[in-house]
């Protein structure tokens, strides 16, 4: 087993229509405004912009995102990312009932490398603290989309 492997799948059902949910996880540059644990995003040019994370652990995670797809009628958005993660990212937004599911998919390598060495003795709490961040995300992302 890769310890620095992970993938991870996080269901966000939200009460509102999945247009909204799609137009505001489309505008990555505005997720420092509801989203606590994303830091800063920098856009670098069209398609790529500068991502810094922390969530619970004192450690943040530095990578650039690249859009690599960009489906409104299917509702996916998708991101390539290097740095200190590296691997890819997908949101699929689709209708659930009167309201929308946010599926988030991530598959990555950790390369930051405190992070390779606390591989083993750490999973469980990179794990926990990934959990905590889509936890924090979703709520961040409700009342965002409640004022809007």
């Amino acid at each position: 087993m890769d310890w620095t492997h992970y993938r991870f799948r996080s269901l966000w059902p939200l009460p509102v229509p999945p247009a909204a949910v799609y137009d505001t996880l489309e505008r990555a540059e505005d997720y420092p405004r509801w989203w606590p644990q994303v830091r800063t995003v920098s856009r670098l040019d069209d398609t790529t912009g500068l991502v810094t994370i922390r969530s619970a652990l004192p450690y943040d995670m530095t990578f650039t995102a690249r859009a690599a797809r960009r489906d409104p009628a299917a509702g996916i958005l998708e991101i390539a990312m290097t740095g200190d993660i590296e691997g890819w990212a997908r949101w699929t937004v689709t209708g659930d009932g009167t309201g929308a599911l946010a599926r988030y998919d991530q598959v990555v390598d950790v390369n930051k490398p405190l992070l390779r060495r606390l591989a083993v003795p750490g999973r469980p709490f990179f794990r926990v603290n990934h959990r905590l961040m889509m936890r924090a995300g979703r709520r961040g992302l409700l009342a965002h989309l409640r004022t809007v």
